[in-house]
Protein backbone atom coordinates (compact mmCIF):
# COMPACT_ATOMS: atom_id res chain seq x y z
CA UNK A 1 0.00 0.00 0.00
CA UNK A 2 1.09 3.19 -0.83
CA UNK A 3 1.58 6.03 1.64
CA UNK A 4 -0.66 8.96 1.85
CA UNK A 5 0.06 12.57 1.98
CA UNK A 6 -1.91 13.06 5.53
CA UNK A 7 -1.96 16.18 7.11
CA UNK A 8 -4.00 16.50 10.15
CA UNK A 9 -5.96 19.44 10.00
CA UNK A 10 -6.23 19.37 13.40
CA UNK A 11 -2.51 18.93 15.14
CA UNK A 12 -0.74 19.61 11.82
CA UNK A 13 1.14 15.68 12.35
CA UNK A 14 2.12 13.77 9.43
CA UNK A 15 1.84 10.28 10.95
CA UNK A 16 -1.09 8.06 11.08
CA UNK A 17 -2.51 4.84 11.54
CA UNK A 18 -4.94 3.05 8.76
CA UNK A 19 -7.84 0.99 10.41
CA UNK A 20 -10.74 -0.14 8.57
CA UNK A 21 -14.66 -0.73 10.06
CA UNK A 22 -17.72 -2.56 9.05
CA UNK A 23 -21.15 -1.47 9.10
CA UNK A 24 -24.55 -2.55 8.54
CA UNK A 25 -26.81 -0.54 6.27
CA UNK A 26 -30.59 0.29 6.56
CA UNK A 27 -33.42 -2.77 6.60
CA UNK A 28 -32.30 -5.91 5.54
CA UNK A 29 -29.38 -6.13 6.09
CA UNK A 30 -29.81 -4.61 9.69
CA UNK A 31 -32.01 -6.91 10.29
CA UNK A 32 -29.57 -9.97 9.37
CA UNK A 33 -26.56 -8.09 10.77
CA UNK A 34 -24.81 -8.27 7.30
CA UNK A 35 -22.34 -5.49 7.72
CA UNK A 36 -22.47 -4.41 4.16
CA UNK A 37 -20.78 -0.79 4.24
CA UNK A 38 -17.13 -0.35 4.43
CA UNK A 39 -14.60 2.61 5.36
CA UNK A 40 -11.30 3.28 6.30
CA UNK A 41 -9.98 5.23 9.16
CA UNK A 42 -6.95 7.42 9.07
CA UNK A 43 -5.98 8.19 12.37
CA UNK A 44 -3.81 11.00 13.41
CA UNK A 45 -1.09 9.23 15.62
CA UNK A 46 -0.60 11.91 18.13
CA UNK A 47 -3.94 13.89 18.67
CA UNK A 48 -6.06 10.91 17.27
CA UNK A 49 -8.58 12.81 14.97
CA UNK A 50 -9.77 10.29 12.63
CA UNK A 51 -11.08 10.89 9.09
CA UNK A 52 -13.12 7.67 7.23
CA UNK A 53 -13.32 7.23 3.82
CA UNK A 54 -16.21 4.88 2.54
CA UNK A 55 -14.22 1.66 0.46
CA UNK A 56 -16.00 -1.08 -1.64
CA UNK A 57 -17.14 -3.83 0.23
CA UNK A 58 -16.64 -7.35 -1.51
CA UNK A 59 -19.81 -9.60 -1.73
CA UNK A 60 -18.29 -12.46 -0.61
CA UNK A 61 -17.18 -10.69 2.75
CA UNK A 62 -21.08 -9.78 3.46
CA UNK A 63 -21.66 -13.47 2.99
CA UNK A 64 -19.25 -14.62 5.36
CA UNK A 65 -20.28 -11.88 7.84
CA UNK A 66 -23.85 -13.13 7.41
CA UNK A 67 -22.76 -16.99 8.71
CA UNK A 68 -20.19 -16.21 11.68
CA UNK A 69 -21.87 -13.01 13.30
CA UNK A 70 -18.83 -11.16 11.91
Amino acid sequence: MKALKFVCPKCGSNRYELDEIRTAGGGLSKLLDVQNKKFTAVVCERCKYTEFYRAKSSMLGNIFDLFVGG
